[in-house]
């Protein structure tokens, strides 16, 4: 059995609720289809990574406004009510956050794929954030999960060794990326779930 040493979190999905939904819901009073058709077509998931990799909020805004001009309004919201979007800490894996914490068999660090311009936000916000080894944000990198390149400079810049650690992510391509790079990957769904996946790892919480 491996020893397991370092505990690896990423934030949203897991420790924090973030969900442009909150807007655009109510923007689209409520109707899904046309809300999804929108982040399908227009304020893609790709279009945001690509912000979580280090490019300016700004300046993806100006270019997807002149893709999609019939669109401004719209788009402009995504960063300009991006604080609306932030939810509240999830709280089930904050309790686990903090009993690996207190543990001293534990180094704890977070991976992020968050955007150096507003997570910010997110620290002023959450105390929790303030109690990791170090968290490593991929806007500040200039690039983001699911690239072996986020993986190494987190092994690297504390100290980890990959066989030793665990990384607990709600998506499941960084989680694979993880583990082709002999890291230890949870695939979160929940706190109850979380905590029964550990037990694999001989961790009882």
């Amino acid at each position: 059995m491996k020893t397991i040493d370092t505990i690896i979190f990423d934030l949203g999905g897991v420790l924090i609720d973030w969900n442009p939904e909150y807007v655009y819901l109510d923007v689209f009073n409520g109707d899904r289809k046309k809300m999804q058709w929108f982040f399908d077509e227009i304020c893609t998931t790709d279009w945001n990574e690509n912000q979580d990799a280090g490019y300016p909020l700004d300046k993806a805004t100006e270019e997807r406004v002149a893709m999609f001009p019939e669109h401004e309004e719209l788009i402009r919201m995504y960063y300009g009510r991006w604080v609306e979007m932030l939810g509240d800490a999830i709280q089930d894996t904050v309790v686990i956050l903090e009993k690996f914490i207190k543990d001293p068999r534990f180094k704890v660090v977070a991976l992020t794929n968050w955007s150096h311009e507003t997570f910010p936000i997110a620290l002023d916000r959450f105390e929790f954030l303030h109690w990791f080894e170090g968290i490593l944000v991929s806007g500040e990198e200039k690039t983001r999960k699911p690239f072996r390149e986020i993986y190494e400079l987190t092994l690297d810049r504390f100290d980890i060794k990959a066989e030793n650690s665990i990384f607990i992510d709600d998506n499941l391509r960084n989680i694979e990326a993880a583990n082709a790079m002999g890291i230890n990957g949870i695939h979160f769904k929940n706190a109850e779930t979380l905590k029964e996946q550990l037990k694999t790892f001989q961790i009882h919480l």
